[in-house]
C-alpha cells in the first residue's frame, strides 16, 4: 500500500509539475500547415522594422529585430521566402542560421540557434525581384503619372516574402518601423501615420497593438491627406483626393454606426489610402489604414460598401482574427454580416437586401463551380497542402454570411445582436479556430436561449442547408420584370430606370435572358451606353455578357481588353477571363493576358496563371 501511495504520490506531482510549467510558459498554440513557425517553443512578440525602400533596384534591405517570448530553446523558426538573408543576430551578437529546402507555398524555414535565455533576434536582409507582396509601380502605372509607387499586399502568407517573420495568423505582434523613402514621396503604414511628407523622406512607424502579420503594411508614393473627421480620412494621389473624399465621406457615420451595434472601435484612426488600380483586392482591412481600389469610386457612393466591410474588419478579423487559413470564414462571413447591417443603418434595409441578394447570387455561382470538388463547399476547410488563398471565395463571405443571417432570423436580432457583441469584446486582440467559436455559440446563444440549431451542418458539410435565410428583394423583382417588357416590347423605357442603384444596374445586366438575341444588346448599349460606363462593377458585369452573348457593339472588345489592361482588381479580372475560357475564346483572353500582366499584383496573376494555363 505504501509502494503504491509513494507511486501515486510522485504522479501527482509530476502532472502539478507539468501543469506548472504550462501555465508559466507560452500559451498553447494551434498547429497550422502554412507556417514553418514552432510558436510554442519560441515566439516573436514585437517587431522593430529599420528598412530603406529603393526604387531604382526594386529592393527593400535593412533589419527586422524581434522580442521574444522563450520556451527554453535552442532554436527560433521564422518564415522567409524570396528574401536574401545577410547575417542574424541574438541578444546583439552573432549567430547561426540556416534556411531549409525551398517550398513553393511556404518559402524556406529560416532556423536561428538561440540559447535558452535569448531574448531578442535581429535578421539583416534585403528582398529580390521574386518577391510576391511587393508590388513596384512605373509612373505611367499611377494616377498622377509622374512619380514611383509602391504597395504591399500580405494576405494570406505573403508577408514572409518582404518581411523574414513567424507567418501565421495566430501570432499577434506589437511593431514600430524606420522607414527611409526618396524625399519627394511619403510612406504610410499599417500603424500611427503622418499626415504631411517630411523633408527627408525618413517616417516613424509604431503599431500599439498586437496584430497579425498578415496585417503588416506600407505604401509608399506622392500622396496627400485630407480629414473626413478628426478620426477618419483619405490618403490618395493629388489627382484623386477629391474625388475619394467625397466618395468616402460617410466614414465617420459608417463608424458610429458600426460602434452603436457592437462596440466601441478598438483602432483609434480609420482611414483609407487609393491606391493605384493594380491593387489586387477591392479593399484589404490593414488596421488604422484600409488599402482600397480605385474601382470603388463611382462618382455617387454607391460602391461604398466596400468601405463598410473593411471598417467591419476591425472587429471580425482584425480585433477577433482566425488562428488558421483553415478557419477564413470567421474572418469573412462575420465581415459580410455586420457590413450588411451597417449598410442597412446608413442607406436601409432596401439597399442592404440588394447587396446580400448579389452575394447569394455569387454564392450560388460558387458552388456550381466547386460541383466536382464539394468540399471546398464547406466553411471550415483541410488547406493543407494548398494555397490558402484557395479559401478565399464567395464561400467564406457568402455561405459565412448566410448562416449567421439564418442564426440571427433564428435567435432573433435582439439575441444575437447580444451574443455578437460579447463575442467581440471577449475575444478582443486574440485568435481563434472554429471548434473554439462552435463552443462559444453553443454556451452564449444556443444553449443559453434553448434554441436547436443545426451548426454541424452549416459548418462541416457541402452546400447550404434547407433551413436558409431567403433574401428577397421586391426592387430586383422589379428589375427582372424590367427585362422582361424591354425583350417583349423591342424598346427601352428610360424612366423605368431613372432612380436605379448600381446594384438594380448590376441585377439587370447579370439576369439577361440565356437567349437574348444580339439586337436587344445593341437596343440596351445604345440607351444605356453600358460599354462607356464610369462605374467598374456595372462596366465589369456588361463586359461579362458582352462575352457570354458573343457581342461586339459599340468597340466594346477595344473597352474590355483596356480594362483588363488597367485594372488589376482579382475579382473583376478573373470574372471576364473566366468568360472568355467558358465560351472557348481562351486565345482571346490569353492574347490580351500577355499585355496585360506585367501590369498585375502576384496575387492577380497567380490567379489567372492558374486559370489560364500560361506558362
Amino acid at each position: 500500500m505504501k509502494k503504491i501511495a509513494l507511486q501515486l504520490g510522485c504522479l501527482v506531482l509530476l502532472i502539478s509539475s507539468c501543469s506548472n510549467k504550462q501555465n508559466t510558459t507560452i500559451p498553447g498554440y494551434i498547429e497550422e500547415p502554412h507556417s514553418f513557425s514552432k510558436p510554442n517553443e519560441a515566439v516573436i512578440t514585437h517587431l522593430d522594422l529599420d528598412i530603406n525602400v529603393d526604387f531604382d533596384k526594386e529592393i527593400i534591405q535593412g533589419k527586422a529585430s524581434y522580442s521574444i517570448k522563450n520556451n527554453k530553446a535552442s532554436q527560433i523558426i521564422l518564415d522567409s521566402k524570396f528574401l536574401t538573408i545577410e547575417s542574424v543576430q541574438a541578444d546583439g551578437k552573432d549567430t547561426s542560421f540556416s534556411l531549409s529546402d525551398f517550398d513553393e507555398q511556404l518559402g524556406n524555414a529560416l532556423k536561428i540557434d538561440i540559447n535558452k535565455d535569448t531574448k531578442h533576434i535581429t535578421v539583416f536582409y534585403k528582398t529580390s525581384q521574386e518577391t510576391e507582396a511587393l508590388q513596384w509601380l512605373k509612373p505611367q502605372q499611377t494616377a498622377d503619372k509622374t512619380h514611383p509607387f509602391l504597395f504591399t499586399q500580405g494576405q494570406a502568407i505573403l508577408t514572409r516574402t518582404w518581411i523574414p517573420i513567424q507567418d501565421s495568423p495566430q501570432i499577434r505582434i506589437t511593431y514600430n518601423a524606420k522607414v527611409q523613402v526618396p524625399s519627394d514621396l511619403m510612406a504610410v503604414m499599417s500603424a500611427e501615420n503622418p499626415k504631411v511628407k517630411t523633408p527627408d523622406g525618413h517616417y516613424y512607424f509604431k503599431m500599439a497593438q498586437p496584430i497579425s502579420p498578415y496585417l503588416i503594411a506600407l505604401a509608399v508614393g506622392d500622396i496627400e491627406y485630407k480629414a473626413i473627421s478628426n478620426r477618419t480620412g483619405i490618403y490618395a494621389e493629388k489627382s484623386m483626393v477629391e474625388k475619394a473624399h467625397y466618395e468616402f465621406s460617410d466614414m465617420e457615420n459608417m463608424v458610429a454606426s458600426a460602434e452603436a451595434l457592437y462596440g466601441k472601435y478598438a483602432w483609434e484612426q480609420f482611414d483609407v489610402i487609393v491606391l493605384p488600380p493594380s491593387f489586387p483586392f477591392g479593399g484589404m482591412e490593414n488596421p488604422r489604414l484600409t488599402f482600397a481600389t480605385p474601382t470603388v469610386i463611382a462618382g455617387d457612393k454607391s460602391l461604398t460598401s466596400l468601405i463598410a466591410h473593411e471598417l467591419a474588419h476591425s472587429w471580425s478579423g482584425n480585433l477577433v482574427t482566425n488562428a488558421t487559413w483553415d478557419d477564413f470564414w470567421l474572418n469573412e462571413g462575420f465581415t459580410v454580416y455586420f457590413e450588411m447591417r451597417i449598410m442597412e443603418v446608413l442607406y436601409g434595409k432596401d439597399r442592404a437586401n440588394m447587396l446580400a441578394r448579389i452575394g447569394r447570387q455569387d454564392l450560388e455561382e460558387e458552388i456550381e463551380g466547386f460541383k466536382d470538388t464539394p468540399d471546398d463547399t464547406k466553411l471550415k476547410l483541410n488547406l493543407k497542402g494548398r494555397n490558402p488563398d484557395d479559401g478565399m471565395n464567395s464561400i467564406a463571405y457568402d455561405k459565412g454570411y448566410l448562416f449567421l443571417r439564418t442564426l440571427e432570423e433564428t435567435a432573433g436580432r435582439e439575441k444575437f445582436d447580444d451574443f455578437l457583441k460579447n463575442y467581440f469584446q471577449k475575444h478582443a486582440f486574440s485568435t481563434i479556430n472554429t471548434e473554439k467559436f462552435v463552443r462559444f455559440l453553443n454556451e452564449n446563444l444556443l444553449e443559453k436561449h434553448d434554441i436547436a440549431f443545426n451548426t454541424e451542418e452549416w459548418i462541416y458539410k457541402a452546400g447550404i442547408p434547407d433551413n436558409q435565410a431567403i433574401i428577397t428583394s421586391n426592387k430586383f423583382e422589379t428589375v427582372e420584370k424590367t427585362i422582361q417588357q424591354f425583350v417583349k416590347n423591342n424598346a427601352v423605357d428610360k424612366t423605368l430606370t431613372k432612380d436605379w442603384t448600381t446594384q438594380e444596374w448590376v441585377h439587370f445586366v447579370r439576369n439577361f435572358p440565356n437567349d437574348i438575341k444580339t439586337e436587344h444588346l445593341i437596343m440596351i448599349d445604345e440607351a444605356f451606353n453600358l460599354t462607356n460606363s464610369k462605374n467598374s462593377y456595372i462596366a465589369m458585369v456588361w463586359y461579362e455578357q458582352a462575352i457570354n452573348h458573343n457581342y461586339h457593339g459599340n468597340n466594346v472588345d477595344t473597352k474590355i481588353e483596356d480594362f483588363l489592361i488597367k485594372v488589376g482588381r482579382r475579382w473583376y479580372v478573373s470574372t471576364i477571363y473566366k468568360a472568355f475560357k467558358r465560351n472557348d475564346k481562351t486565345d482571346v483572353a490569353l492574347a490580351i493576358y500577355n499585355k496585360a500582366r506585367s501590369n498585375y499584383h502576384s496575387v492577380t496573376a497567380n490567379t489567372i496563371d492558374d486559370l489560364l494555363g500560361f506558362k
